[in-house]
Formats: structure tokens, sequence, C-alpha cells
């Protein structure tokens, strides 16, 4: 009860900000964060690095290096990379595709399939096409699809309260 409380008050600050005019890679980076706390990934308790790759988006990069690179997950600490090409996105656990770079969501795709790799994405029908979380905005609100079976076969576990919030496709 505790969790929803938590996510419900997450996403009621994260439209509050965005109705105060807070730039879209500041929203996006503090979902994206959030996201990756109502996840579980295999051999989550291993030590080492939780490397989340940018790929595009110049500003959601440079917000998640300054807000979490270097914090703590677990046992592991976050390590926030810029991805050159797709190929880059193999040695991640969380990949994000900004709208500049949506082109190149097959790509990344097809590099990772099979691994444990959450894909989040900004651009539409991605949500579709197999990215795990993709943003949407629905009624001028910026929300959140969520593909259960594309979750489901990079063997990742998603929170009950992250899905009730999601548009699962």
């Amino acid at each position: 009860m505790k969790n929803i409380l938590v996510l419900l008050m997450m996403l009621v600050f994260v439209m509050r900000t965005e109705a105060q005019e807070r730039p879209p890679h500041e929203i996006h980076s503090a979902m994206l964060y959030n996201f990756i706390k109502y996840v579980q990934w295999p051999n989550e308790s291993d030590g080492g690095e939780f490397v989340v790759g940018v790929l595009g988006e110049e500003n959601v990069f440079n917000t998640l290096k300054q807000w979490y690179d270097g914090k703590p997950k677990g046992a592991k600490k976050y390590v926030i990379k810029k991805l050159a090409a797709p190929a880059d996105a193999a040695g991640c656990q969380v990949v994000y595709i900004g709208k500049s770079k949506s082109k190149d969501f097959d790509d990344v795709k097809n590099i990772i399939t099979g691994k444990s790799i959450l894909t989040i994405t900004d651009s539409n029908g991605l949500g579709q096409k197999g990215s795990c979380i993709n943003f949407k905005v629905v009624e001028g609100k910026l929300r959140f699809e969520l593909n259960q079976g594309m979750v489901n076969s990079s063997n990742l576990k998603v929170s009950s309260q992250l899905s009730s919030m999601a548009i699962v496709i």
C-alpha cells in the first residue's frame, strides 16, 4: 500500500511539474528513474554497474548524468552513458531512445532481443513495435504505455503498482 502511495505521489508530482512548465527532458528523466524502481532484473542483487544508456536527446542524457550518475542502486551503482550507435545498447540494463533517434529503434530491438534490457521510448507507435515503455501524450497529459509481452520476453518483472498506472498494451 505504501508503494502505491509513493508511486501516485510521484506521478502527481510529475504532472504538476509539467503544468509548471518544467522542461520535458527533466520530466522524462524523473519518470525514467522512477520506472526503474518498479522493475526487477535477474541477478539484480549482484554488485557492479547498472547502466542506463541514452540514444539521442542530449538534454535527457545530461539531466540523468547530473542527477543519478554514480548513485547507488542496491548493490550496484548507476552509470549513465551516451550511446553513439544502436550496437552500444547491448551493454545496458536500460536504454532510452529519444524522438530524434526513434528511427534506430528496430536496430536497437534486434541487438537486445533475448537480453534483460528495459527499453524506454518517446515516439508514437513504438510501444506497439516492441518498446517496453513508451511515453505518450493523452488529452494533453504525459502518460506511458507498458508493453507487458515485451517486458516478459526480456525476462523483467514489473510491479503491479507500475502496471496499474500504465496504458497496458
